[in-house]
């Protein structure tokens, strides 16, 4: 185990110590401030950042921990292993890289591929598909493309109920229903098309699909979905060569958000996988990921295919990120930023960097976020895609106050005034559901400009970036002399 550790990239350990803060976990010497504060007497634990610290001290940090924890370490720092050495393999040999390895690789280049793939959970029930020599496994070009439903159990959790695969040839590898092994609350029939009746019965269980991946899997067979990480993370797989389809194509006019499978369907293939109001069906969706990737294989696809600010799936418009958070502060804290009125979802850590986190704040509709952004206070400004963002500041139940940014997930898209009463949107009849979860969205917002001329507008948008900088970076300087008088005040009335 200790060689495992030792034998890491530095940056690697970093994130595992962060890790480690974020999620409260303490090895035999307490958590990491702890461990600081003990080992570390020219700066104590005022300098927290793991990645600003010695590896060796890292290193010391980690062998803290007991043998299970150390196990899932180690499976950590295997996984980055097999990257960094599939990405000097492409390095040094880049005529030998074959068009499937191509794409696998235009994945991992994805800026979202970091943030859901590069480290697995921290989790014991999850399990790795070996890669074996990496060599020799990027030489092998089968694929295998998987689609899940899940439901919601009371515990919050998603769970696995279906689950299809399909090789190339659109074959079918594996199709079974699976027992979540939870009590359900929500079954979602008219996503899912699963109901309580058609689990009674069903003795397969998630540990099942696991082993039968793991054979479908071995060997570096490249793994094909859409969104996969939904996939992986409901299946609790953690999986080398991957090819995601939202990721390989290149759209123009969503510049932020990534595009669903119905949609890219209609661009790619000239037709959508299902009509508007059906629930999803796992043999076609898992078909349509492998033909959107031979489609890619055979076509290219190289320059920037058409997509409407119309197609944003409305699963990532009922969202708003939260960045910039202090890793001192508990997600659960985060959701007293919200009126009690939305029933709103905090997501677990997307993404650690230094010491600070981001996250999602997960609504009913895309029509609750955008009220819920609408009421935050905080200094309004837009990010260097054109996308709202608000400077909050919030007191934490230990007293302390602390900033962070609230940012809409796209820049140009306003609710028609019909549509914005508080309501769900399934209720309204004029509109249809799509089975991949999206919502036909076309009547309730305006697009304020068109695909044609997203490169002249994106121009303008930088050059008035630029202008608001000098404004923002003052009206910053006001809000930190203004924070620092209010903690200020605060620790004088202590």
């Amino acid at each position: 185990m200790g060689k495992t550790i030792s034998g890491a990239d530095r940056e690697v350990l970093a994130e595992i110590v962060r890790l480690t803060q974020k999620q409260g976990l303490k090895g035999a010497e307490g958590g990491w401030k702890d461990f600081l504060q003990c080992h570390e007497k020219q700066f104590g634990s005022g300098l927290s950042d793991p990645a600003k610290r010695p590896k060796e001290l890292l290193v010391a940090f980690l062998q803290t921990f007991r043998k299970e924890e150390k196990k899932v370490f180690d499976k950590m720092i295997r996984r980055n292993s097999d990257h960094n050495a599939m990405k000097q393999l492409i390095k040094d040999s880049p005529g030998l890289e074959s068009p499937q390895q191509r794409l696998v690789r235009l994945t991992m280049e994805h800026p979202r591929y970091t943030q859901y793939h590069s480290l697995p959970v921290y989790d014991e029930d999850w399990i790795d598909i070996p890669l074996g020599k990496v060599s020799e496994a990027m030489k092998l070009n089968a694929m295998i493309s998987v689609d899940c439903e899940m439901v919601l159990c009371q515990d919050g959790t998603d769970a696995v109920v279906k689950i299809c695969a399909v090789d190339h040839n659109l074959e079918v590898k594996l199709e079974k229903l699976v027992n979540p092994g939870k009590v359900v609350a929500d079954y979602r029939t008219h996503i899912t098309g699963i109901s309580s009746k058609d689990l009674e019965g069903v003795t397969c269980s998630l540990v099942d699909i696991q082993k039968s991946l793991k054979k479908l899997l071995s060997h570096g067979t490249i793994l094909v979905g859409h969104s996969l990480h939904n996939d992986l993370q409901a299946l609790k797989v953690n999986h080398p060569r991957v090819i995601d389809t939202s990721y390989i194509f290149k759209c123009a006019g969503l510049p932020t958000l990534l595009p669903s499978l119905n949609n890219l369907c209609k661009v790619v293939l000239g037709f959508p996988v299902r009509k508007e109001g059906e629930p999803h069906n796992c043999m076609n969706d898992a078909q349509a990921a492998m033909k959107l990737v031979l489609a890619k294989l055979e076509h290219g696809y190289d320059d920037h295919i058409v997509m409407s600010c119309c197609d944003i799936p409305n699963s990532d418009l009922a969202k708003l990120l939260l960045h910039k958070i202090p890793i001192e502060v508990p997600t659960q804290e985060l959701q007293t930023l919200f009126s009690r009125e939305y029933n709103v979802i905090i997501e677990s850590v997307t993404r650690l960097r230094g010491e600070s986190y981001s996250t999602y704040a997960v609504f009913k509709n895309f029509i609750e976020a955008d009220e819920a952004f609408k009421k935050i206070e905080g200094h309004q400004k837009k990010d260097s895609s054109g996308r709202p963002q608000k400077l909050v500041f919030m007191k934490l139940s230990s007293g302390k106050t602390t900033s962070f940014y609230v940012r809409r997930m796209t820049a140009e898209v306003h609710f028609n005034d019909a549509n914005t009463s508080k309501r769900p949107v399934q209720e309204d009849p004029g509109q249809q559901q799509a089975g991949d979860g999206t919502i036909d969205v076309k009547r309730q917002k305006t697009c304020l400009y068109s695909c044609n001329h997203v490169k002249e507008i994106e121009k303008l948008r930088e050059e008035l970036h630029e202008r608001e900088e000098e404004i923002f970076n003052l009206q910053k300087t006001l809000f930190e002399v203004t924070r620092n008088q209010h903690l200020c005040n605060e620790t004088m009335s202590s």
